[in-house]
């Protein structure tokens, strides 16, 4: 993103949750307990390319569904959750169930996917009666409220019934399979697979206790638990003044050898330093105190936090473009190419700012973007300082560096690094070709904006004029377009 632009609204409020159920499926392995994970499709709106429990929204229809021993209405939690189980695994938690022929089951599957049946019909024709005794509640997580997707989810714990097999069907799921739990637990420490808490929580539960005994730690997670998507990358989003959509900027807390560096400390509100400090706090009894701060660029977005971390005694480090732009005492200069600890190399990527610099773990193959990058919105490239040409180059060039899980400074990550930076580059490379197209008839730079942004709401057109000015400074270069004053034309 970049620094506020004066004359904006105030940030959106917080989306309001939605009910939603998921079912954690496990079952006896040769190498312990397994549990039946899925991989969401990448285009999915929430926890896109993450590896997640069966389970989704509640609809309305939920609440017609029978559960025997629940007041009518108010068993949608149970049936949802049955529902979403059936939907993506094909695993059907219903007396009768066994009755039925994998051959009828994948019928009943089909029909409920393509809309022929409703859940509460396919109950009825076929004599089933969903049973709640095979679901223990296992706890209830509610999206943070950074996050522009809720939900208020409710989890269950579920035995694979005798006779039945998972399976995943091809559509907004990419994969699906049992997995052992302290195998998955490794993928999530490699980055192989991502997690949201508490797809974590519950996978690292049942590697820790037998089911009945895990049931406790399911309900009771700590109140300090880390948003660690991968091991060694944890989260605190922290409200900063940003721009919108986005209302937070991401602090992303990475190890490094004998504690973690803390990039872009972006809030200087009080309340917002204090969950960063006790999150710092969590992590160093874990073992892993905080050492340094790395700075992706200078907005003040990403730096509000920045004196008082330094005044606990971490050092700073920035690139030379960055530092001079800011006062902050010493700044240890970051260089392209440098290798921070053995893991992180400093990657230069000038255009949304002058001293832009991702880092990208050379072994898990996890990008810290910065600004690069927003999965809320489009980044803003703001001239004088902001650069469009070089912003493309620098696109062009993370696309290059191989990187896997891209975790940027505004908003969740993206699992597929190379899928993000290619959908980035063909949207600028729409949105140059709409510019050009709105030079056709000419005009200054707000007349140029309207017809070259015609898709974006009115309010956020002055920050949209800032990129459209950064584009046509990019077709002069070009020799593309030209200026008469304020009036700007192709050539």
């Amino acid at each position: 993103m970049s620094e506020a632009i004066p004359g904006l609204p105030p940030p959106p409020a917080p989306a309001r949750p939605r009910d939603a159920a998921a079912v954690i499926l496990w079952r006896p392995g040769p190498d312990g307990r397994e549990v039946f994970w899925v991989r969401r499709g990448a285009g999915l709106r929430f926890a896109g390319g993450f590896y997640a429990f069966p389970g989704g929204a509640v609809d309305e229809a939920d609440a017609r569904v029978p559960v025997p021993g629940e007041p009518a209405g108010a068993g949608a939690l149970v049936a949802a959750a049955c529902r979403e189980l059936f939907e993506e695994a094909g695993v059907l938690l219903a007396r009768g169930a066994d009755r039925l022929s994998p051959a009828a089951r994948d019928e009943a599957r089909r029909a409920l996917l393509d809309g022929r049946a409703s859940f509460a019909d396919l109950l009825f024709q076929e004599g089933l009666a969903l049973d709640p005794s095979l679901l223990a509640p296992a706890g209830r997580w509610v999206t943070p409220p950074f996050f522009p997707v809720r939900f208020d989810a409710r989890f269950f714990l579920a035995r694979l019934p005798e006779g039945q097999e998972a399976k995943v069907w091809p559509g907004e799921l990419a994969s699906g399979e049992f997995v052992p739990t302290g195998r998955a637990l490794e993928l999530w420490g490699r980055g192989d697979a991502l997690l949201h808490p508490p797809n974590w929580w519950g996978i690292a539960s049942l590697d820790r206790e037998e089911p009945a005994r895990a049931l406790d730690l399911l309900r009771h997670p700590p109140d300090d638990i880390l948003i660690e998507f991968q091991r060694g990358v944890v989260l605190v989003a922290q409200r900063t003044p940003t721009l919108p959509p986005a209302t937070h900027t991401n602090c992303w807390i990475v190890e490094i050898g004998g504690g973690t560096a803390v990039v872009d400390p972006g809030s200087a509100y009080p309340e917002e330093e204090e969950r960063l400090s006790s999150v710092l706090e969590r992590l160093s009894r874990d073992g892993r105190p905080a050492r340094e701060v790395w700075l992706t660029h200078h907005h003040v977005d990403h730096v509000g936090g920045v004196p008082r971390l330094a005044a606990r005694g971490l050092s700073v480090r920035a690139h030379p473009e960055t530092a001079r732009r800011l006062d902050l005492g010493p700044v240890l200069p970051l260089s392209d190419g440098e290798v921070l600890h053995g893991r992180w190399r400093v990657v230069f990527t000038p255009g949304h700012a002058p001293g832009h610099v991702a880092f990208l773990d050379e072994g898990s193959g996890a990008l810290l973007a910065g600004d690069m990058v927003s999965t809320v919105s489009t980044v803003v490239v703001d001239p004088p300082e902001g650069d469009m040409a070089l912003y493309l180059r620098s696109l062009e060039r993370l696309l290059r560096e191989g990187a896997r899980a891209l975790y940027p400074a505004h908003g969740a990550p993206a699992p597929s690094a190379a899928s993000k930076l290619e959908e980035y580059l063909e949207h600028r490379r729409m949105r140059t070709a709409k510019v050009e197209a709105a030079l056709a008839a000419g005009g200054d730079l707000s007349e140029v904006t309207r017809r070259a942004y015609d898709d974006t709401p009115p309010f956020l057109l002055p920050v949209a004029e800032r990129s459209c000015l950064a584009t046509l400074l990019m077709l002069e270069g070009e020799r593309k377009a030209c200026r008469d004053g304020e009036r700007w034309t192709l050539r």
